[in-house]
């Protein structure tokens, strides 16, 4: 059996998914490697969507979220500028010769570039099942113009949204985005601590996501003003400017800095409470890892969606002009949200996705692929 997972380097969620995904397959003895797809198809391509969307997501953020808003008010199909109809005659004979040579029994599309260039392709008979994974607590726009045999959700109460946008429900697969298998597993609050050599004591961990998004420095300032004493650990991803600034700082609390940082499911272990912006995949793991949320610099668009949904369903709160981080840290550990939150993340959690994901995918080879 052979898996081909097809990804777009636009964020770095998508691919933590299908890495996920193939360390389950791998360790089943299933045979699966992970495409970019633009990377693959046209290398110059790539390199400026992956560009493009780090320009409107960290630099105009604004604007993305404008252009993802009126995405979601265009209605379906020829109304919509749907970029698989523009691209996919142009991309698809390159990967299809890709597809003829590696022989997949299923693919697995963790971005919606991918999904559309897939749907082109299953027109004209494509042999091998399709399954895409939706990386947000939310239907992303477009994914309604494409024709897959399977698609992974966050939860079931994305059911109704995915009926209303024309997605049969016996093609939904609500079994969680799949996220590494480590997040699973947990250790005690002493124990993670001595794991990574900190204080046992409370601890806030400030996550920026992999991109090192928003004005993170800000935050720990304001933390540092408060009349609480609890420790801070800072994950700044790959944005090396942002953990310089923050090393530089004249803080009185005892704060641990960190770039990028392989080990979060301890620090997530070790922590109180987590602010963070809100990614799908960053979001998956804290349910997984019950630790309280509160909500940080979310990116316009999805992970506005990914906010309502938190919101919604009391898994976090979000700061703002009027509601700062510092007054946000105080209502948590002052009343009885924390406990709250943390009982509703046990009932909407998926942290066995990715073996869910391993199943799916496996029975589909035992219906006779």
């Amino acid at each position: 059996m052979k898996v081909l997972f097809l990804s777009v380097t636009a964020g770095h969620g998508h691919n933590q998914a299908a890495k996920a995904g193939m360390e389950c397959l791998n360790a089943r003895g299933i045979d699966c490697i992970m495409l970019d797809t633009f990377e693959y198809i046209n290398p110059v391509l790539s390199e400026s969507i992956a560009r493009a969307y780090l320009i409107s997501t960290k630099f105009t953020p604004t604007v993305y979220g404008k252009l993802y808003q009126l995405a979601e008010r265009l209605e379906k199909s020829n109304d919509k500028l749907n970029i698989g109809k523009i691209i996919n005659s142009l991309l698809c004979k390159k990967l299809t010769v890709f597809l003829n040579d590696y022989d997949p029994d299923v693919i697995v599309c963790t971005h919606i570039f991918s999904a559309q260039i897939i749907s082109h392709l299953k027109v004209n008979g494509l042999p091998c099942k399709t399954i895409g994974i939706i990386t947000d607590f939310t239907i992303h726009p477009f994914w309604e113009d494409t024709d897959l045999d399977y698609y992974i959700t966050a939860s079931s109460l994305l059911n109704f949204q995915a009926r209303k946008k024309g997605i049969p429900l016996e093609k939904i697969k609500p079994i969680g985005i799949p996220i590494h298998t480590k997040f699973a597993n947990k250790m005690e609050k002493p124990e993670a601590r001595k794991a990574l050599g900190i204080e046992d004591k409370t601890t806030i961990l400030v996550m920026s996501g992999s991109m090192g998004y928003g004005s993170v420095d800000e935050v720990i300032k304001k933390l540092d003003d408060m009349d609480m004493d609890f420790q801070i650990i800072s994950v700044c991803g790959n944005n090396v400017s942002l953990k310089k600034k923050i090393d530089s700082l004249d803080i009185k609390k005892k704060i641990y800095s960190y770039g990028f940082a392989d080990n979060v499911d301890v620090m997530m272990d070790a922590s109180d409470c987590i602010l963070t912006k809100p990614g799908g995949l960053t979001v998956s793991e804290c349910l997984a890892k019950c630790i309280p949320m509160v909500l940080i610099n979310p990116i316009p668009g999805q992970e506005d969606r990914n906010t309502e949904f938190l919101l919604n369903n009391g898994l976090a709160i979000k700061t703002s002009k009027t509601f700062p981080v510092d007054e946000a840290i105080y209502y948590l550990f002052n009343n009885d949200r924390r406990r709250h939150m943390i009982e509703m993340m046990r009932e909407i959690s998926k942290p066995n996705a990715a073996y869910g994901l391993a199943d799916i995918i496996e029975q589909q080879a035992k219906r006779g692929i």
